[in-house]
């Protein structure tokens, strides 16, 4: 049978996850230059795959326009390529569309740059589990847990390359079955599309040898879940980095602690955009490995924005290798989203000189009440409330703009509404199924 390759171009949605159209790859260069259909509805397709509600109704056409900066395409032996590129949503007369999640970091980061000369540099760590193996119990972290992965981690690292990405780790976690793997960091929109790609790359590598894998933010209500912690730092534009200053407060400079008080003020109610599932509020509990306090830590892994170590030997490269991660995210959230409410969030801060709080090394022995009266606030406990929280931040209005935030805040209370019935085990299996 004559088989003939195909090019998928997509979207990756306000569910973050890819969805478009494939088209014959000779026809290349004329979709690169023309895009391909869309209607606005679509990026109302839920995470269950359907449109649950949609203010655009059946009415207009837009145009997925291929970036070619970022095209895949990984042979694999006995299988079908992966092949395929991230688009934009444009109006037909070649405006960025206002939903489009791209355009939405774009804007951000064009932004930041032209009001304050900076850049982002960053990459995302993404926890997952991996279906195919055996859970043995102590294998946290292990070894035997790294070998009984097979090849899976080794084809990962090669199809990651292949797709002109630079990988950094692949390691055991600390949950059942579960690993993460970690990219070399990248500047701008090149974060986010290596976040997309990284994922898919995921999901390719094991549908290829009979297996799955799922990034959803937990299995079980209980449970350990996966996070996708993303790291940054702001470099000018003579491509040197300006976040460190050892003499500053948590070592952060007075270029970077602005942002990062933007970052931190808004930070309950970007939830709904980096932990934008119901299931993600089962993970952001006490006692999980994850943050449920808005707060800056150095080096503490419960902290909402963590100031990354300097580790010996780099101490050369200190400068270059300082970065901050915000801990706060998971799978279920489109990485364009979850980076442009951070930047945007951080451009807030610079615009109103914000300020950090002081630094202190007391936080896990205050009480409770000791930390609300310090101003150190929680973060929320369901996603309900962090919409909730979005909705009313004036600011945000100004990031998303009418249309967008009208629009998110309708995909997402209606993703809640059809879960409404099920109980907080079946939530997780509906997630894990899907991420």
């Amino acid at each position: 049978m004559h088989q003939e390759e195909l090019v998928f171009v997509g979207i990756c949605d306000l569910a973050g996850l890819v969805r478009g159209k494939a088209f014959p790859a000779v026809e290349l260069e004329q979709r690169l230059a023309q895009g391909m259909g869309m209607t606005g509805s679509n990026i109302m397709i839920s995470a269950f795959g359907s449109i649950l509600s949609s203010p655009f109704g059946t009415v207009g056409d837009l145009v997925m326009k291929p970036d070619p900066s970022t095209g895949v395409l990984v042979p694999f032996d006995g299988a079908a390529a992966e092949r395929f590129y991230i688009a934009d949503l444009q109006a037909l007369d070649g405006a960025p569309w206002s939903c489009c999640p791209r355009d939405f970091l774009r804007r951000g980061l064009a932004a930041l740059e032209a009001e304050t000369g900076l850049q982002l540099k960053g990459a995302f760590e993404q926890e997952f589990v991996h279906l195919g193996i055996e859970d043995r119990p102590g294998d946290a972290y292990s070894l035997s847990s790294f070998r009984r992965q097979g090849i899976f981690g080794e084809s990962v690292v090669g199809a990651l390359r292949a797709a002109g990405i630079t990988p950094d780790s692949f390691l055991p976690e600390y949950a059942p079955r579960q690993f993460e793997v970690t990219v070399k960091p990248t500047f701008g929109m090149r974060i986010a599309d290596e976040a997309v790609i990284t994922r898919e790359i995921l999901r390719a590598v094991a549908e290829r040898s009979g297996h799955r894998v799922t990034l959803a933010p937990v299995m079980a209500p209980d449970g350990v879940g996966s996070g996708t912690h993303i790291h940054f730092s702001l470099w000018n534009q003579d491509g040197r980095p300006v976040s460190r200053d050892p003499s500053a407060p948590y070592g952060i400079s007075p270029r970077m602690a602005p942002f990062l008080a933007g970052v931190l003020h808004h930070l309950p109610a970007l939830t709904a955009v980096t932990t934008p599932s119901v299931a993600s509020y089962y993970r952001l509990q006490p006692n999980r490995w994850a943050p449920v306090w808005a707060f800056l830590g150095v080096q503490d892994r419960g902290a909402a924005l963590r100031v990354a170590p300097i580790f010996p030997g780099a101490e050369d490269k200190a400068d270059s290798q300082f970065n901050i991660e915000f801990r706060v995210g998971d799978a279920s959230a489109c990485p364009y989203m979850a980076l442009g409410a951070i930047v945007h969030a951080g451009l807030d801060g610079i615009r109103q000189n914000m300020t950090l709080p002081a630094e202190r090394s007391d936080f896990w022995q205050m009480s409770e009440a000791a930390r609300a009266e310090a101003g150190i606030r929680t973060l929320p406990r369901s996603l309900d409330e962090a919409l909730d929280l979005l909705e009313a931040t004036t600011a945000a209005k100004d990031w998303f703009g009418e249309t967008l935030l009208s629009a998110y805040l309708e995909f997402k209370r209606s993703e809640i509404h059809a879960l409404d019935e099920l109980e907080p085990s079946d939530i997780c299996d509906r997630y894990a199924a899907i991420y």
